[in-house]
């Protein structure tokens, strides 16, 4: 109820700036006065101060168990030990694929040694066709900086 009444109090602060502003015919202000005033009526109509409250004092109930709690702690270290081994397998999976694939188990039967040969020597000219474009491309994507360097010096700039 007294938040409901400061809510309030605020607003109407808020409208008697606008009215003021507008009587010295600066509309466009007013109005912007007038819409940030209205935000505390509005918001505890929705209920939204009283969501605000119950938020603050969950986060500092929070923030007191983080203090005097072991186990939140060890909830941190669970939490950054899997944030550990994830970035291991991004990064050991970014290596693999880096070297040419996975050589694990699935590159053991013998369609993975019937279809290494064939594949890869397919695809070896498709890959290395050379020309400006191919080459440019695996320049980490600097392409495009090479076609606006390549347009800059013909206009001779």
């Amino acid at each position: 109820m007294l938040t409901d009444t400061l809510c309030a109090a605020l607003s109407a602060g808020g409208l008697a700036i606008a009215i003021v502003t507008a009587y010295r015919r600066r509309f466009l202000a007013a109005t912007r006065i007038a819409a940030f005033s209205l935000l505390p009526v509005g918001l505890a109509l929705a209920g939204l101060v009283t969501l605000g409250r119950k938020i603050g004092t969950a986060t500092g109930d929070w923030a007191v168990d983080l203090v005097l709690k072991p186990s939140v702690w060890l909830g941190f270290g669970v939490i950054a030990c899997s944030a550990v081994l994830f970035g291991i397998t991004r990064l050991v999976s970014g290596r693999r694929g880096r070297r040419g694939g996975d050589t694990s188990a699935a590159a053991t039967g013998p369609a993975a040694v019937a279809g290494a040969a064939g594949p890869a020597a397919g695809s070896a000219p498709a890959l290395s066709g050379g020309g400006r474009r191919s080459r440019a491309a695996s320049d980490s994507g600097l392409s495009d900086f090479a076609d606006v360097e390549e347009i800059l010096k013909r206009r001779g700039i």
